[in-house]
């Protein structure tokens, strides 16, 4: 089902297009776009779709990938390494969450969360410090190709506290929901 008609030209603006513009892209004249934007004539699909394929196609290009937010440097953990390792990294690095590898194999995920989880829960602080990381990580956390748009990486950071960037299957990085500020524009 195709969007509603209005949706045009306020696509068009978000993009930056002039109706003529438009219309060149598309193959069809600026005054039917500028009477389909005032709702005097109504297209055909053939048209309609026309339309909304292209603006699709702009969006798409224009919009900002992974690759141009992503943190190069992954700063995780070993599996086998202890609790105490891993807080102690978290601390140096500012970061409150670590992915957990076996190799370079992204496993699970360790955070601050989940230590004070544990020590909350009653375990003995000087026992968790000497426990395995593997014993007390979380889920994995979401990987994603370095061409994935941040509007995809916005909603898995709703769910998860940080996403693995790859390139050919190879671990290139790691976004944060801070990471996602930056691509709000600063004057």
């Amino acid at each position: 089902m195709l969007p509603k008609l209005e949706e045009i030209e306020k696509r068009r603006k978000s993009l930056g297009l002039r109706q003529k513009e438009l219309a060149r892209m598309v193959g069809i004249s600026q005054s039917m776009i500028a009477k389909i934007e005032s709702g005097r004539i109504n297209p055909s699909y053939t048209k309609t779709k026309a339309i909304f394929d292209m603006l699709e196609s702009l969006e798409k290009k224009r919009e900002t990938k992974v690759k141009e937010i992503i943190q190069g440097k992954v700063v995780g953990i070993q599996r086998g390494e202890t609790v105490s390792k891993a807080t102690k990294i978290m601390h140096e690095s500012g970061y409150s969450q670590l992915p957990v590898f076996d190799g370079v194999r992204p496993i699970g995920s360790i955070s601050e969360r989940t230590v004070l989880n544990q020590i909350l829960s009653g375990k003995d602080p000087k026992i968790l410090s000497k426990t395995p990381v593997e014993n007390v990580m979380d889920e994995a956390f979401p990987t994603v190709d370095e061409e994935t748009p941040i509007t995809l990486i916005s909603t898995l950071l709703q769910y998860s506290q940080a996403v693995l960037v790859t390139k050919r299957g190879e671990i290139r990085g790691i976004v944060t929901k801070a990471d996602l500020l930056k691509v709000v524009p600063t004057y």
